[in-house]
């Protein structure tokens, strides 16, 4: 039985994947506990999915052939519903010196994200095609796409004696949009193949939006915006351990407006697809031709128009509980962080931290986000004229990426002034 095999839809979908693909917490006040005034580079990366394998996702990454066996795993481990992020953030950045009681922060940065909550029929669509779904409705509802990367130049102040020992930090941020990819289908989108492949019947519900297509590159400017960070640190009196202290940081609150050359696409439409009649081979030369071009074809599918729109950026919250016990030697953290706007679950963790002098030894576990457990280790190096600090909160995706979901890298590095 031959089967037909709509493949222009999937391939763009596979495509805003992989073309944009590429932290501990994404934050500068974070560190200024350690680093106070200083200039500092910080990276922070983070990829994962509860749904496929580390293995799979370093496919993405990196490139590489997809076997056979990759996919029929990850197929396995598909739930109804699954979702998939890869983050990358870099920065230069410096607190310089305000007065005796705020600190100036200065700073540029690069952020990159792409996200998905997707539906396991359309996992088995995108990398098995239509044809083991003869005679059924793949389920594509709720399947949604980000893939992100801006730049941003940040200016800043953390007030560090606020009623004499609290914290606060505010920040904001011009920023300039270089990518952007969208999609959404809604709770009916679905397609149909009957049971001899002969027919296809795509009810095809969805939004799509992209930056300009001709500008990809690092100095692309096809969007302006703002964002804004906030950060909160105060101590507080615990009947557990010896002191207490209560973070809350908020960054990335803002949008992009992507500018008059982005374009957007919608369909809301039951469309049947059931192929074309070749009656000589000379006639492939001009009418069928025409009614087969890609372009003619994916135009007539949706309502597609040039104009500007704004898009929320991924907002990162992060809650940190911080126990001293009495000899200072141990700390206990606790946590929970969550991005909006990014297909992201909430996510908990606690970090039991050992301090020997001049080093601070830090594990990791925590649930999730993108991924599932997580479990990672983290060592800072904090000397009066340098602070090092190089950990992952997912080493179980570098270890063994065949049977683990989640990876991540981060790494920090500040020269401190007097």
């Amino acid at each position: 039985m031959k089967m037909k095999v709509s493949t222009h839809f999937l391939t763009l979908i596979l495509v805003l994947i992989i073309g944009l693909s590429f932290a501990q917490y994404n934050t500068e006040f974070i560190n200024y506990e350690y680093t106070r005034r200083s200039v500092s580079f910080n990276l922070d990366y983070d990829a994962g999915s509860n749904g496929i394998p580390n293995g799979l996702i370093n496919k993405f990454i990196w490139g590489g052939k997809i076997e056979n066996w990759q996919k029929n795993e990850a197929l396995q481990k598909q739930k109804s519903e699954s979702n998939f992020g890869i983050n990358l953030n870099y920065d230069l950045s410096a607190f310089i010196k305000g007065n005796s009681k705020f600190d100036i922060l200065l700073g540029v940065k690069s952020q990159q994200n792409a996200n998905a909550t997707f539906t396991r029929d359309f996992f088995g669509l995108l990398f098995y095609g239509n044809k083991p779904y003869a005679g059924q409705t793949a389920n594509l509802a709720g399947t949604s796409i980000n893939a992100l990367r801006f730049q941003e130049l940040k200016v800043g102040i953390i007030m560090h004696k606020v009623d004499s020992v609290a914290k606060i930090g505010v920040s904001l941020s011009f920023i300039k949009g270089e990518q952007l990819a969208f999609f959404k289908a809604s709770k009916n989108s679905s397609l149909y193949t009957s049971p001899d492949g002969s027919e296809l019947v795509l009810n095809s519900n969805f939004n799509l939006a992209l930056s300009d297509t001709s500008n990809k590159n690092i100095f692309a400017f096809n969007g302006i915006g703002a964002s804004a960070d906030i950060f909160f640190e105060t101590p507080y009196k615990s009947k557990v351990g010896k002191r207490s202290v209560l973070t809350v940081n908020a960054n990335n609150i803002g949008f992009i407006h992507w500018q008059n050359n982005s374009v957007q696409l919608n369909s809301d439409s039951v469309l049947k697809f059931n192929g074309y009649n070749v009656n000589n081979v000379l006639d492939l030369r001009d009418s069928t031709l025409k009614k087969i071009n890609t372009d003619s074809l994916f135009k007539s599918l949706t309502n597609a128009r040039y104009e500007s729109f704004n898009v929320n950026i991924p907002t990162n919250l992060v809650l940190i509980n911080r126990i001293y016990f009495e000899n200072s030697h141990y700390i206990l953290n606790t946590g929970f962080r969550h991005i909006f706007n990014a297909n992201y679950k909430p996510y908990v963790f606690i970090e039991p931290e050992y301090v020997w002098k001049r080093w601070v030894y830090s594990l990791h576990l925590g649930y999730g986000g993108y991924s599932r457990l997580n479990a990672g280790l983290t060592v800072t190096y904090n000397s009066p004229g340098f602070f090092i600090r190089l950990g992952s909160n997912s080493l179980q995706g570098f270890i063994e990426p065949r049977y683990t979901f989640g990876q991540g890298l981060f790494f920090s590095i500040a020269k401190k002034f007097k």
